[in-house]
């Protein structure tokens, strides 16, 4: 199959909205292009365009960093649609939130593992509803009754004459009503008509990465370009006071010096000349922003204690029961506190965007990949003070994202505009990987302090977890921020542990202003809340005494999908097996309807205080498994990204700046240190849920409780470090 990813032009004049949600076009077209040279296409939604030589062209509307998004999606509606996959072409979605909006945050934006599940039940719809214009169209040029027709891949068919019409040739003459169809929930497939869905097909972009012609933004060549860099403030808020340029100035190749509100910008005729100019740079930064003097250590000792203060002020995140009567009358109470460094995303691709900014600045081209193009979009246009329609934008490849790319502000594509448009040329503004690191958004800063309590009968009664870090919602989505009144899920979902069977539970966020920039990351609050979590059951079980799985058992009794999830984990991992020199450590979640369970083997050089992870085990239940291969390549990828969390990764900050620069001190974990993964995808008939990031929250609760086993010594913090490895074993 030959993908071709294209941007497409969509006047939504061109649209009248159907009864049903659907928008049918009444007079515009799609470009898909090469394959509709060969004749007329039917645009028969925005999401479909059919050529007449039986070309379906599907819109995606994610992002893709690497999830499979731009397969999954076109994936889901070409099932309902009956189309033949080797005749699809996909297009990407231009920046339209009107259409193209991510059902769950009502504007375009990829996150938070919920495309598929998001726009599922939509996708569905739309295929069928062209899937029933086409058969009208069929029913209406043979003048048969549309009962009597049945479509298979890319064509309708009347059984009683035998006659067939492809989709491309009903394109030539089909007629696009006003309004969409209805389609009936039991109208669409049963799970056992699927062809596609839960079937292994290739994601699409794979062969051009694999080849080498697959683009990221850092790829894109336009003529005439220059390229720039940025030399921002060390810390956030920081502003040039004093400029001192004339070295970066007599640097070949520098076109341009750019001061700029928050930093200075180079523009020049290659990138290492704007590289080097930048570095040549002297500036003396003004003292505002609240993360001056800002000192990491210090400050996990600072939340700590505010944490343990119950006068500390709090925001109420969940509560079922009265956790805090519940403590006091229990007849055992167990209290714990963990502890999470800063973490940076490292993903491979450093920041870039190309701009091309008109002569007159009053429109511009723009080239990158982003978490939400219509912020890009938003970017660009309040950069140049014009209109967002004036911004032609091109969707890119991305080389990870994790969070990284999906601010509110996007700094690195503001930084591309403003250069451009001080040269009224294209300028590809790029960031170094050290600017990467020391410009970086991090995830924050937390600790949890944890209290639990048992009855005379040993019943876990209550569960009571304060969360002490910076409110990233804030910093990273302001708008949505005050959308949800001040509920920041980036930082706490899931502290007080909703899916565990507790009648007592109460969840509170304990809010911090450290200044620093902070920013959702891989596992989003569940990163460090799980390991938290997790950590803690495992304790709890220990002082009952009881198996670590059959307690967590215990504990979601009333689920069953939870409890095969579990069963099945252990029974992959051989659990209750004794290991020579090694042990097994258990986690498991629900995270956002996805059950999902983990088993890591660990074990520890005593003398450097290493610990390996040479095993890891998952079991997972996404309901619908769309792509399984996908799934389990994704979940592959969530438990190597896990480890590093657990294992190396750590971001210190000492006077408010960073303090490391690059892999050589920014430790991610190399080939020699991933485990061998044993993943089981168990797909039950319930609506898909996520996949991308799953598994990474539980990896570090799972080594954790594995040294505890093997050793008797409880880590608490992460990354679990050689040194704090052997602080712990005394």
């Amino acid at each position: 199959m030959t993908v071709h990813l294209r941007n497409a032009d969509i006047s939504r004049r061109g649209f009248m909205i159907g009864a049903a949600g659907l928008t049918f076009a009444v007079a515009s077209r799609l470009p898909v292009g090469p394959a509709q040279a060969a004749g007329k296409e039917a645009v028969l939604s925005p999401w479909v365009t059919i050529s007449t030589d039986d070309t379906v062209a599907i819109m995606s509307p994610a992002a893709e960093m690497g999830q499979g998004s731009l397969t999954s999606l076109p994936l889901i509606l070409a099932e309902e649609l009956d189309a033949d996959w080797s005749k699809v072409r996909i297009v990407v979605a231009p920046p339209n939130d009107a259409l193209y909006k991510n059902p769950a945050f009502g504007f375009m934006y990829t996150a938070g593992s919920n495309a598929v599940t998001a726009y599922f039940k939509d996708l569905r719809r739309f295929g069928a509803q062209v899937r029933k214009v086409l058969l009208a169209n069929a029913a209406r040029h043979w003048n048969v009754p549309v009962e009597e027709l049945a479509t298979e891949p890319n064509a309708v068919v009347h059984a009683k004459s035998g006659r067939r019409l492809t989709y491309g040739e009903i394109a030539a003459f089909a007629e696009v009503p006003a309004r969409a169809p209805e389609v009936a929930e039991s109208e669409l497939k049963r799970a056992d008509q699927f062809r596609f869905i839960g079937k292994d097909v290739m994601r699409v972009e794979l062969p051009q990465k694999v080849n080498g012609t697959a683009q990221y933004g850092i790829d894109v060549q336009v003529p005439g370009m220059l390229y720039g860099a940025i030399l921002r403030g060390p810390v956030e808020g920081a502003a040039p006071d004093r400029i001192d340029d004339a070295k970066a100035k007599s640097i070949a190749g520098v076109v341009q010096i750019v001061a700029l509100p928050y930093g200075v910008g180079v523009i020049a005729e290659t990138p290492w000349a704007a590289f080097n100019a930048k570095e040549a740079l002297k500036v003396a930064w003004t003292r505002t922003g609240k993360a001056w003097g800002f000192n990491s250590e210090k400050a996990l000792n600072d939340f700590a204690a505010a944490a343990r203060d119950m006068s500390q002020p709090a925001k109420l995140w969940g509560k079922e029961g009265d956790a805090v009567a519940a403590l006091q009358s229990a007849a055992t109470v167990v209290e714990s506190e963990y502890r999470n460094d800063l973490v940076y995303h490292a993903q491979m691709e450093p920041l870039n965007a190309v701009a091309a900014v008109s002569p007159a600045g009053d429109a511009c081209e723009l080239w990158c990949g982003v978490q939400s193009k219509t912020i890009a979009v938003t970017v660009a246009a309040d950069a140049l003070k014009i209109a967002p329609d004036k911004i032609a934008y091109h969707d890119m490849l991305m080389g990870g994202g994790f969070g990284r790319q999906g601010h509110r502000d996007e700094e690195y594509v503001h930084d591309a505009v403003v250069l451009s448009n001080a040269v009224k040329r294209p300028v590809k503004m790029m960031w170094t990987r050290e600017d990467d690191v020391h410009n970086g958004r991090f995830n924050p800063l937390s600790v949890h302090y944890l209290r639990a309590g048992f009855d005379a009968a040993g019943k876990l009664i209550a569960f009571h977890h304060r969360k002490a870090c910076d409110e990233v919602t804030a910093f990273q989505d302001p708008v949505r921020y005050e959308r949800s009144r001040g509920r920041d899920v980036i930082s706490f979902v899931g502290i007080d542990a909703p899916y565990y069977a507790i009648p007592n539970r109460l969840g509170e966020a304990v809010p911090r202003e450290s200044g620093l920039r902070t920013s959702s990351l891989r596992g989003i609050s569940h990163l460090t809340n799980i390991f938290a979590i997790e950590s803690f059951m495992d304790e709890l079980a220990q002082k009952r005494g009881a198996d670590p799985a059959a307690f967590r058992r215990d504990l979601v009794s009333g689920a069953p999908r939870a409890l095969a999830i579990i069963d099945r984990v252990a029974h992959m991992a051989d659990w209750g097996r004794k290991r020579d020199g090694s042990a097994l450590g258990f986690a498991y979640m629900n995270y956002s309807g996805t059950q999902i369970a983990l088993v890591a083997e660990a074990s520890v050089d005593r003398r450097t205080g290493v610990v390996r992870v040479p095993n890891v085990w998952c079991a997972l239940d996404p309901g619908i498994a769309v792509q399984p291969d996908n799934i389990v390549a994704q979940t592959e990828s969530s438990i190597v990204y896990g480890l590093g969390f657990a294992l190396f990764e750590r971001i210190t900050i000492n006077d408010g700046a960073v303090q490391e620069s690059n892999f050589y001190d920014y430790h991610v974990p190399r080939l020699n240190e991933i485990p061998q993964m044993f993943i089981e995808v168990l797909a039950t008939d319930n609506h898909p849920t996520g996949v991308g990031q799953m598994a990474t929250p539980l990896v570090a609760p799972a080594i954790a409780n594995a040294v505890a086993e093997l050793t008797g010594a409880r880590l608490r913090e992460t990354p679990m470090s050689p040194d704090r490895v052997k602080k712990a074993l005394g």
